[in-house]
């Protein structure tokens, strides 16, 4: 642990200077295997751009985490690095399930293994493969807004959220439909929308996705084990995925 990792400045994990240094330093390390998130939040988005991404490129290794680590996993998906999707340091405690860690062990050790969701609800029905990229949908359209995200044509995308009404949800989805982004997809998989409670008119947030995405024609479908909830699965970010009816399967060969 470095010893400015308890460091903070207002809201954020302490400086931009020393945290980019500090992750620069991890992603050029030779002899490092991953880079572990110790937790999100916010602060990844001010120092992507001035990262060694094409030293990390020629050299990779695994980044872990989600929620904030969404900003790092867009830039690895990319340049056609793989990474993990699945719960920060701070997730990994009394807080999570023995299915939750072993899936998080797994993906590490593991990372080529097949894998399969079943029994998720259907929002739009149909059938697609693609690889699979996404994480936090705020940050996504962060991203955008920033001018770098990028969504590989035909891949299946993977959302999901906190505390974000209906509205917000809308909002961003909007967003990224006006921009083009969700034309690129294949599918849409949605992890948990934690806290993302319906609001007095009785909007709910699957309700605004069925709407929004409807006119994409793909399949959309619910309730994947990955999010801010206690079933924050991990998972493998850039490797090829399939949507059939209710189910997902991930890791194809």
């Amino acid at each position: 642990m470095s010893s400015g990792a308890l460091s903070h400045e207002a809201y954020l994990a302490g400086s931009d200077s020393r945290r980019q240094a500090e992750l620069r330093q991890a992603m050029i390390d030779r002899s490092s295997k991953a880079i572990l998130a110790a937790r999100g939040g916010y602060g990844a988005l001010r120092i992507v751009g001035d990262l060694a991404w094409r030293e990390f490129a020629s050299h990779p290794k695994w980044i872990v985490g989600y929620s904030d680590i969404t900003v790092l996993h867009s830039m690895a998906w990319r340049l056609g690095v793989a990474s993990i999707h699945g719960p920060n340091i701070t997730g990994l405690g009394h807080v999570a399930s023995p299915a939750v860690r072993a899936s998080w062990i797994a993906s590490l050790e593991r990372p080529g293994a097949p894998r399969r969701w079943s029994g998720l609800r259907i929002i739009h029905a149909g059938q697609a493969a693609g690889i699979i990229v996404g994480g936090n949908l705020s940050l996504l359209h962060a991203l955008a807004a920033s001018g770098r995200l990028w969504i590989p044509c035909g891949a299946v995308l993977a959302l999901e959220d906190v505390s974000e009404p209906p509205y917000r949800i809308d909002r961003m989805l909007t967003s990224l439909l006006l921009g083009g982004y969700l034309d690129r997809a294949s599918a849409i998989v949605l992890g948990d929308f934690e806290r993302c409670l319906a609001t007095t008119d009785g909007s709910s947030v699957l309700e605004v996705i069925e709407q929004r995405t409807r006119t994409l024609g793909i399949p959309v479908v619910a309730g994947a084990p990955f999010g801010h909830g206690a079933r924050n699965e991990a998972f493998v970010l850039g490797t090829l995925a399939a949507v059939q009816g209710d189910e997902v399967r991930l890791c194809l060969a």
